[in-house]
């Protein structure tokens, strides 16, 4: 069976860092959310037509409540959403200015080091991006 691009759910993220403002350390930012009970990258669906990268900033923003300064590309994750595929292309993305509020789509965020950050992530295959990040 193939897949036509109307089948395919395009979606985009950062793995998004920090320099702690404790002991200057790597840290990442990862996002719960309530709807699935489970802590990822910030990441979401493009809009129709939407630049990858815009889109990935744009959804680190709304769910975070931080721009982001972007960085090199990491890889691609793919998988299926209910029979359906699921492309999320991913940065890394240095947190700049910003403020978490809790909303709907998700309730809290957690800055950890590398190692805590990929013992957290729900899924297996958002750990290997922290992988990517490390040699940054």
């Amino acid at each position: 069976m193939t897949h036509t691009d109307d089948t395919l759910i395009r979606a985009a993220g950062c793995v998004l860092w920090r320099h702690s403002p404790v002991d200057g350390e790597l840290e990442v930012c990862l996002v719960h959310r309530p709807k699935y009970d489970d802590w990822s990258h910030p990441k979401g669906k493009l809009k129709r037509a939407e630049d990858p990268l815009a889109g990935a900033l744009r959804e680190v923003e709304e769910e975070t409540g931080y721009t982001a300064a972007p960085g090199v590309e990491l890889p691609t994750v793919r998988y299926m959403v209910n029979g359906r595929p699921k492309q999320v292309r991913y940065w890394a993305a240095e947190a700049r200015e910003g403020h978490f509020t809790p909303n709907d789509e998700v309730d809290r965020i957690l800055w950890l080091s590398p190692a805590a950050a990929r013992s957290r992530l729900t899924q297996f295959r958002d750990r290997a991006l922290i992988d990517e990040l490390l040699p940054l």
